[in-house]
């Protein structure tokens, strides 16, 4: 992550918030955000490792053995994320196999029509075993958490940060 643009938009508001006060003050916020470089530099890294600290304890109370480290490479900044194996849950059970079956009609949009047959035919399912086996795992992983249903967790992080 370049630092760069955040720098350079501290500078910018410094000098408009100076304009206003005339020439003599916008040349002095211009000579006071070129000394603010190093600074704001390192209160900028300072943040951003808290923050990846703060995620990791929260990664912790979660389970979880990912964490996040900041490397600093000259200007640049990177957050990486590292481990993330969770606990093994226990699957939830399968669908009950019985003659007892109900039939629902069930609406939905039609890109998310199309979402569910490609991850059905990604996983050699049909739509209708596809769906059974998403609503099982949904209802099962929700009684089982304590989470809210449709709530969904893995090990992978993505994202970036933003200050």
């Amino acid at each position: 992550m370049d630092l760069t643009p955040y720098i350079e938009s501290l500078r910018r508001s410094l000098t408009a918030a100076a304009a206003p006060g005339g020439e003599d003050a916008a040349r002095t916020a211009e000579l006071l955000s070129e000394a603010l470089d190093a600074g704001a530099r390192l209160a900028l890294m300072e943040a951003l490792s808290e923050a990846a600290a703060e995620i990791t304890a929260g990664l912790d109370q979660a389970g979880s053995s990912a964490s996040v480290d900041l490397r600093v490479r000259g200007k640049e900044v990177d957050l990486r994320v590292s481990g993330g194996e969770t606990a093994e849950a226990a699957p939830p059970p399968a669908p009950p196999v019985d003659d007892d079956v109900a039939r629902i009609t069930l609406r939905l949009p039609e890109s998310l029509k199309e979402d569910v047959e490609r991850a059905a035919s990604k996983d050699g399912a049909s739509v209708n075993a596809w769906l059974v086996r998403a609503i099982n795992n949904a209802v099962h992983a929700s009684r089982t958490s304590g989470q809210p249903a449709g709530a969904k967790y893995s090990q992978r992080i993505t994202g970036y940060a933003r200050a």
